[in-house]
């Protein structure tokens, strides 16, 4: 069983947090919402409401075996912060899988590591990546095998998303 942090703030995009932390859960996997001080929970895009088990301080990030970020408005939001975007950059640097789906690739630009990722994201990301230097893709899911990061375009490719980051916890 892997321990898997997800970081989000409000605006995240509902499916894209509830569908793959469902399917982690279901492989057995522990997934662990993470937010900022002071928040017990953050209200999605499409107004649901999803508890926030720990903080962003309060963790130990050697504690995690892999790290989702779900999209939305949430990783835009997210990368403004370097605590979010140290802890991103840590996990890509430490072989550890980081999985993010639709507009949580935006993430990735600030680490300054995009320049060496093969990624995909929803449609008005992907130029943002290929800027900052990314090999991208147009693909339901696009893995990175060098620095085991799985990434994902949209809702609609969410069953193939989550076979796959299921598959990389194996």
């Amino acid at each position: 069983m892997s321990k898997v942090a997800v970081i989000v703030t409000d605006l995240v995009e509902d499916i894209e947090l509830t569908a793959p932390k469902e399917a982690l859960e279901a492989a057995g996997h522990d997934v662990v919402v993470i937010s900022n001080e002071g928040t017990s929970q953050v209200t999605g895009k499409q107004g649901g409401t999803f508890a926030v088990d720990t903080t962003i301080d309060a963790i130990d990030p050697d504690r995690f075996d892999a790290l989702l970020i779900p999209g939305g408005f949430s990783p835009d939001q997210l990368r403004t912060d370097d605590r979010y975007v140290d802890l991103t950059k840590a996990f890509i640097n430490s072989d550890r899988p980081v999985f993010a789906i639709c507009h949580g690739p935006q993430l990735f630009i600030q680490t300054g590591l995009t320049d060496k990722l093969t990624l995909t994201a929803y449609d008005s990301v992907r130029p943002d990546l290929a800027y900052a230097g990314a090999d991208v893709k147009d693909q339901p899911v696009v893995i990175d095998e060098t620095y085991r990061v799985i990434t994902s375009r949209n809702p609609d490719d969410i069953p193939a998303f989550n076979q796959a980051i299921v598959d990389a916890l194996k």
